[in-house]
């Protein structure tokens, strides 16, 4: 048996009014519960006070679907690092080597793990008398001009009522995919990708690496509650930024309890090592904004630390949210009667007989019912348009999790309905259509190309000539700089500040 086999068989002009307030919060305390979140996974970009100032342990969201190419698995994919600044270098974007990165799977609805999937990651730098992150184009992710790399070991734990019955390593010592410097110095990062996806045991997958942050949204909602300029609703506010990923696809009878009770609740947290030693968890994310905009300050840091198993210390925070209070008094839309147990019921069980397990014990998680397969034309509103391979049953990387929840905020289970949205409707990047299907990262080398270079992979090669004027004198002495230099990012480096040199002194000779 592999260790991945496992026996058991409307209206537009209103939705500018309120999407702004709503858009990256409204799903939330008004909402999050109403998202139908068993299912849904959105933003949890700087959402408490303590992990804001640690980016490396931030859990900014969840993914969990039917893998569209293979719908006998289950593909999860959580993400790390909010707001990455693509040309954030010379030091690039790594995950934390004091940190385990979890990805927790409940198969029976009891609000306790019975799987969890552990990742932790080493660095190694093989030159650290360079600034540089790579010392040349790196073409592969073995290149020796690759400076900095990261690889990672991936252990299987499973568990009964918390205590764990065995542990597996899976995967040891795997290549993560490198930060996106640019075209100069990744020429193919395609294939950078393709190379850090890394099979396992019994037709399961495993990847990490740096994407494209696949949620999409207009977060100026902390702005627009006071009231603002709406007209400028539906700038997607994540567009160029990154992220550091991890994607795993396992087959659905790994994962399920049952052929019987297909339904799977997913979370990921990520435990930080204390000056004691010890592994504490300081994030947790399953369901959207819960802590974004759900939880009050006093509450954030406790949740990050808190499991679903002890979610009734959250319960008023559901049943008497602030923000339905507060679009109220800002846009004039009644906010329905308190005490919000219908919230209650689609944000702590699961949505009936679409993804709620059978006895489940309520708890906050993100709900996925892997027997549904995928959808052959996915719909970006999921199953308020009647494709129930969407959100709220898991979420999908193109599932547009702010304008369903805006929808249902506002009634549309009810039979209120609307069209109500952010104006945002997609990423700025396709996605990818096999694992781990998220988009590739935006590089660092963007903007206006030095003139004469056409933006090919010949950049770096190019350069020299290019940044000099046409017949200047002394293009000898700049090619015999560029020569002692090298080719690889390093002599790009040098050439461009003795370029500048030599430009001064001609100057200063004329």
């Amino acid at each position: 048996m592999t260790p991945f086999s496992r026996t058991g068989a409307g209206r537009r002009s209103i939705a500018t009014a309120i999407c702004g307030a709503l858009a990256a919060g409204g799903l939330a305390a008004a909402g999050v519960t109403a998202l139908e979140p068993e299912a849904a996974s959105a933003s949890s970009h700087r959402e408490a006070p303590l992990i804001s100032g640690t980016p490396q342990y931030d859990n900014t969201d969840v993914y969990a679907f039917v893998s569209p190419d293979k719908p006998d698995t289950t593909t999860i994919v959580a993400n790390w690092i909010p707001f990455e600044e693509p040309a954030g270098g010379p030091n690039f974007f790594t995950f934390a080597e004091d940190a385990q990165y979890d990805l927790r799977i409940d198969s029976n609805g009891d609000a306790k793990e019975d799987l969890l999937f552990r990742y932790t990651f080493k660095t190694r730098t093989k030159n650290d008398k360079t600034f540089l992150y790579n010392t040349g184009p790196v073409e592969s992710l073995d290149d020796p001009d690759l400076n900095i790399t990261q690889t990672y070991d991936l252990e299987l734990i499973k568990l009964r009522d918390l205590k764990a019955v065995s542990k597996t390593k899976v995967a040891d010592d795997v290549p993560v995919a490198p930060s996106n410097v640019g075209k100069a110095s990744m020429p193919d990062y395609n294939t950078l990708r393709k190379q850090a996806i890394h099979k396992l045991a019994g037709g399961a997958q495993t990847f990490a690496g740096q994407a494209d942050d696949p949620f999409f949204l207009d977060l100026r909602v902390f702005d627009l509650l006071y009231g603002g300029n709406l007209s400028e609703v539906g700038n997607d506010t994540l567009k160029g930024y990154n992220v550091n990923t991890i994607a795993l696809q396992v087959p659905n009878s790994f994962i399920t309890q049952s052929h019987d009770q297909p339904v799977v609740g997913i979370w990921s947290t990520t435990q930080r090592k204390n000056a004691q030693g010890y592994f504490a968890q300081v994030s947790r994310l399953g369901n959207p904004l819960v802590n974004e905009v759900v939880n009050p300050l006093k509450d954030k840091d406790k949740f990050n630390a808190s499991a679903p198993r002890d979610d009734a210390q959250f319960l008023k925070n559901v049943t008497n949210p602030e923000l339905p209070k507060l679009i109220e008094a800002i846009y004039k839309i009644p906010a329905p009667a308190e005490p919000r147990n219908d919230l209650v019921d689609v944000f702590l069980k699961g949505v009936k007989d679409l993804n709620q397990p059978p006895h489940v014990t309520p708890s906050e998680q993100l709900r996925l019912n892997t027997s549904i397969k995928p959808a052959a034309e996915p719909k970006r509103l999921g199953v308020l348009d009647g494709d129930n391979a969407g959100f709220p049953n898991g979420r999908r990387l193109t599932d547009d999790v702010i304008d369903a929840s805006l929808q249902v905020v506002e009634g549309e289970l009810l039979g209120a309905k609307n069209d109500l949205g952010d104006a945002v409707d997609k990423n700025d990047k396709k996605f990818e259509k096999a694992f781990p299907y998220v988009a590739l990262p935006t590089e660092g080398s963007r903007g206006p190309l030095a003139k004469g270079v056409d933006g090919g992979n010949d950049v770096r090669s190019q350069l020299g000539d290019a940044l000099q004027p046409a017949g200047a004198q002394g293009s000898d002495d700049m090619r015999l700089i560029a020569a002692s230099a090298g080719a690889g990012a390093g002599g790009i480096v040098l050439i461009g500040a003795a370029l500048m040199w030599w430009r001064r002194m001609r100057n200063r000779a004329y």
